[in-house]
């Protein structure tokens, strides 16, 4: 049985998942609602997996997938959520997550999930099999995101939600000028010129939605 971390910003989600897993025999050793309590827990209890939702509040669990992966954090992730849109499939893949489940799935196949990537093995719904290899070989790479680092990718997705450079710095302990830094390189990367067309580029990845607050 594995020791599992719960990312959802929906207390009565995580509740239910809670009684499923413990049902099961797994342990939950904690829980939280956003990116930035997630991760200083799972520093500190060390799950094996960790269940994330893509949507956050305001915050994005692609943010969170992305800062643990610059932190090597060796806690396996199974995204669960109710997208499957497939440059979500694709991104959650490129920054580490071991599985993909949308939340309607029965709970059978979210232990069987759990079971796989424990086991350091994928799974992916069938929903998300069936174009997860296409876009990671083909169309995914031709936008130019695959050049981006880990660290880069997160920036990118807060400052298309509007935050500010102070706002991004204290989040990730980083300077306003380191983040201005990482902002113009990534925008290089990708081509881009000024920030309502960095915002253009995620909406049409796929990576925020067009009525995000």
């Amino acid at each position: 049985m594995s020791r599992i971390y719960l990312v959802d910003d929906h207390a009565i989600v995580r509740d239910g998942l809670r009684v499923v897993l413990e049902a099961a025999g797994h342990e939950v050793v904690g829980e939280a609602a956003g990116p930035t309590p997630a991760l200083a827990d799972m520093a500190r209890l060390t799950p094996e997996v960790a269940l994330v939702d893509l949507h956050l509040g305001l915050r994005s669990g692609f943010e969170l997938l992305a800062e643990m992966q610059h932190r090597q954090l060796p806690v396996r992730v199974v995204v669960l959520t109710m997208s499957i849109q497939p440059r979500h499939v694709a991104e959650a893949l490129r920054l580490g997550a071991k599985g993909y489940l949308l939340k309607g799935s029965p709970s059978v196949e979210l232990l069987a999930a759990i079971d796989a990537v424990a086991q350091d093995r994928r799974y992916l719904c069938p929903q998300a099999s069936e174009f997860a290899a296409g876009v990671l070989t083909a169309g995914a790479s031709a936008s130019g995101a695959d050049t981006l680092s880990p660290r880069e990718r997160q920036i990118l997705l807060m400052v298309a939600r509007g935050a500010s450079s102070s706002a991004i710095g204290e989040a990730l302990h980083l300077s306003p000028k380191t983040v201005d830094t990482y902002r113009s390189r990534l925008m290089a990367k990708l081509g881009l010129s000024d920030i309502a067309a960095l915002v253009r580029w995620a909406i049409r990845e796929g990576l925020i939605d067009v009525d995000e607050p």
